[in-house]
C-alpha cells in the first residue's frame, strides 16, 4: 500500500484561498537524493508568485510550492553518504516544501548548527543563498563599503543586515513605518529610511555619500532613484520586481559613473550552480551561524493547514523576518 503525506497544492491560479490541503504519495529518493520528514518550511515572494500564475516550477520540479525546508533526514537515496537518518538539515528546492515529506539533491542539504532549532532552520537556507549570492557574489560587497537593501523588514533584508554588518559593512535599508525602522536599526542596520516620509535618494546621498550596491526588490519605480544614489563604481543588482518590471534608465550616468547592473533568480539555477552556492554558504555563513553573528528572524509561524492565513499575512506586509509553515507529526 502506497504511504500517503499530507500537502499543500495550487489548485489553479489566483489568491491564498486557491491553496488546498490534499493528500499525495510520499516521494521516494533516487540516486544521490535524500527524503527529508519535514518539520517545517519556509514562506517565500516566489511562492506567492507561483500561486498567482506568474512563476510556474522549472521542468522537472514539484508542482507543489515551497523552496527551503527543515527537517530530519527520513530516507537515502542510493550513493548518498554523509547523512544518517534522522539528522537534522535544510535543504534548498526547486518546489515541493509545503508538505511532510520531500525530496532533494544531496549537494541542496545542509546540516544545521546545534544552536539553529527546526523552525528556524526552515527560515534559513533560501534568503542565505540569496543574499550571499547577489551581495556578496554579483554585488561584490566588501568590507567597508555601503549597502541599501530594499525591504529591510522581510527576511532578505534581515538576513542582508546581519550579514552586511558581520562582514564589516555599512548597512541602509528601506521599510514601512517607524516601528520597523527601529527593529531594523536594533538589528544592525546603520539607518532605516521610512519610505513613506523619505526619499532614499536624499538621505542616500547627503548622509552616506551614495551607496557602492543596491539589493532591490521593488524594480522599475525604484530605477531612477537607484542609478542616482550609486556611488562611482556601484552596483544595483535586482532580486524581484514588486513594484514593476520597467523604468526609465539614464543610459549616461551608468557610463559615466561605470556601473554595473544585473539581477539573478535563485530557482532557475542549475544543480550544479546550486550545489556551488550552498558549499560557499557553508562555508562563509555556517561559521556566523555557529557563533551567534548571524541568526534567522521568524515572524511568525503557521500550521500547514492554514498556507493561505500564511500568504494572506505577508501580502498584509505586516510581517518582519520570516514567515514559516510548520508541520507537527512529520518524521
Amino acid at each position: 500500500m502506497t504511504a500517503l503525506m499530507r500537502a499543500v497544492e495550487i489548485s489553479e491560479p489566483g489568491g491564498p484561498e486557491v491553496l488546498q490541503l490534499v493528500e499525495r504519495p510520499v516521494p521516494v529518493p533516487g540516486p544521490e537524493e535524500i527524503c527529508i520528514a519535514v518539520a517545517a518550511a519556509g514562506v517565500n515572494g516566489a511562492d506567492l508568485a507561483q500561486r498567482r500564475g506568474a512563476y510556474p516550477p522549472p521542468q522537472g520540479a514539484s508542482d507543489l510550492p515551497g523552496l527551503e525546508v527543515a527537517g530530519t533526514v527520513h530516507t537515502l537515496g542510493e550513493g548518498v553518504s554523509g547523512f544518517e537518518i534522522g539528522e537534522r538539515v535544510c535543504a534548498l528546492l526547486t518546489g515541493g516544501g509545503y508538505a511532510q515529506y520531500c525530496v532533494v539533491p544531496k549537494d541542496h542539504v545542509l546540516p544545521l548548527p546545534s544552536n539553529i532549532d527546526l523552525v528556524e532552520g526552515a527560515g534559513l537556507i533560501e534568503t542565505a543563498a540569496t543574499v550571499w549570492a547577489n551581495v556578496f557574489e554579483a554585488g561584490r560587497l566588501v568590507k567597508g563599503e555601503t549597502l541599501i537593501v530594499h525591504g529591510g523588514a522581510g527576511g532578505i533584508g534581515t538576513t542582508a543586515i546581519q550579514l552586511a554588518k558581520a562582514l564589516g559593512a555599512k548597512v541602509i535599508v528601506t521599510c514601512s513605518g517607524p516601528e520597523k525602522a527601529a527593529r531594523c536599526q536594533a538589528l544592525g542596520a546603520d539607518r532605516a529610511i521610512d519610505y513613506r516620509s523619505e526619499d532614499f535618494t536624499d538621505v542616500l546621498r547627503n548622509e552616506f555619500g551614495g551607496a557602492d550596491v543596491v539589493l532591490d526588490i521593488i524594480g522599475g519605480p525604484y530605477l531612477e532613484g537607484n542609478i542616482k544614489a550609486l556611488k562611482p563604481g556601484g552596483r544595483l543588482v535586482f532580486i524581484a520586481f514588486g513594484g514593476g518590471r520597467h523604468g526609465q534608465l539614464d543610459i549616461a550616468r551608468v557610463m559615466m559613473n561605470g556601473l554595473t547592473l544585473t539581477g539573478s533568480t535563485l530557482r532557475s539555477r542549475s544543480l550544479a550552480e546550486k550545489a556551488r552556492l550552498l558549499a560557499e554558504v557553508k562555508a562563509w555563513i555556517w561559521p556566523l551561524l555557529e557563533t551567534g553573528q548571524f541568526k534567522p528572524i521568524i515572524d511568525s509561524r503557521w500550521p500547514l493547514e492554514q498556507a493561505a492565513d500564511a500568504h494572506r499575512h505577508i501580502e498584509s506586509k505586516l510581517h518582519f523576518g520570516k514567515v514559516i509553515l510548520t508541520i507537527s507529526d512529520s518524521g
